[in-house]
């Protein structure tokens, strides 16, 4: 089993990207780290991100998230998330220096934070501003604590028409080959 995470600001648009890179690889299933974390820890959910998922998905076991209902507040009951050859682990601190042992590789959301959360803040309304006005800088702290871009392997850039992947800081050529052996980048987006 290979981990691939998909990180980025708020709003950059990771989870719709993880969407269409799991269809390419034949429906890799995906973690929403917006499942794990929850108002109370923001960013402090490494460790029931390690019960809850790694651990079991290294020993060749389905994993049992509970995901958070960001408006009830509360951890619902367990969801299967089955291994397979390729799990995406997409959200905010997918790329954290914890994490980062344990992945094959890392995408980063390549957009300038303002303009991701603007969109995040759009696409969430009204009824979540107080939460944008509290998260932007818990964001702003945890990336400049834990930055996650200079580990990327490949910089996404979304386009009119799909997505640019290019090498990252931390890439070396322009091949996936820690997603598959056969297909690059473009050829899975």
């Amino acid at each position: 089993m290979r981990l691939i995470g998909v990180d980025g600001h708020a709003g950059s648009g990771k989870s719709t990207f993880a969407g269409r890179l799991a269809d390419g690889l034949d429906g890799a299933p995906v973690l929403h780290l917006d499942d794990i974390a929850c108002h109370d820890e923001l960013f402090d959910w490494t460790a029931r991100l390690f019960a809850q998922v790694i651990e079991p998905l290294r020993r060749g076991e389905t994993a049992h998230p509970t995901p958070y209902d960001w408006r009830t507040r509360r951890f619902g009951p367990p969801r299967p998330l089955p291994p397979a050859p390729v799990v995406l682990v997409e959200g905010v601190g997918a790329g954290r220096s914890a994490l980062r042992p344990h992945l094959a590789g890392l995408f980063w959301m390549d957009l300038p934070p303002e303009q991701a959360w603007a969109r995040g803040r759009a696409r969430d309304g009204a009824e979540q501003r107080a939460f944008w006005d509290g998260w932007i800088p818990a964001e702003r702290r945890h990336f400049a604590e834990d930055p996650s871009r200079p580990f990327a392997h490949l910089l996404v850039r979304q386009r009119e028409q799909g997505y640019e992947v290019l090498p990252g800081p931390a890439g070396k050529g322009t091949g996936a080959h820690f997603l598959t052996q056969r297909d690059g980048p473009s050829a899975m987006c």
